[in-house]
């Protein structure tokens, strides 16, 4: 969808580990993607030491807030194998190589691909799993829900007849 790679890419910035260049990129991304303030103010106002424990707490132990997309359509089976090559694929079909420390179903990876191409297959094709996520993290109570509310927002309406 046309106007929302800004959006994406501030996403993905705000769901991985919170570093210093997390930090540094924090003043930018107020501005750049209003709809994500819940969780930037709250990153403003938060010691840095804080916030990345908040982070390890609230993705590192738990699958229940998985950011590996495939991980809530496969889990941990061999099917889940394929669903990463289909990743790859969509990936090298935009002429990118993925050559990240994480798997290609990463959700900040998936989002800054849809910011550099607005491809939005993967995050359509996943929106069960990306409601569920919202889902668990507003129940959980952390200021990423909000993350994914906002990138939730951008999704196009599911066809009729689609689980959602």
């Amino acid at each position: 969808m046309p106007g929302f790679e800004v959006l994406h890419q501030a996403a993905a910035l705000c769901l991985t580990y919170p570093d210093d260049d997390f930090r540094a990129r924090l003043p930018l991304l107020r501005e750049a993607a209003p709809q994500l303030r819940g969780f930037t103010d709250h990153a403003a106002v938060t010691g840095q030491g804080e916030l990345q424990a908040h982070y390890v707490e609230v993705f590192d132990f738990r699958n229940r807030h998985s950011l590996y997309l495939s991980w809530w359509t496969d889990g941990d089976t061999r099917n889940r194998g394929m669903s990463l090559v289909r990743f790859k694929e969509l990936y090298r079909a935009h002429g990118l190589e993925f050559t990240g420390e994480e798997l290609p179903d990463f959700l900040p990876a998936v989002l800054e691909f849809v910011s550099r191409t607005g491809d939005m297959t993967m995050l359509t094709e996943h929106r069960d799993a990306l409601g569920q996520l919202r889902s668990r993290l507003t129940a959980f109570g952390t200021p990423y829900a909000c993350v994914l509310d906002a990138v939730c927002a951008t999704l196009p309406p599911a066809p009729a007849g689609e689980r959602r």
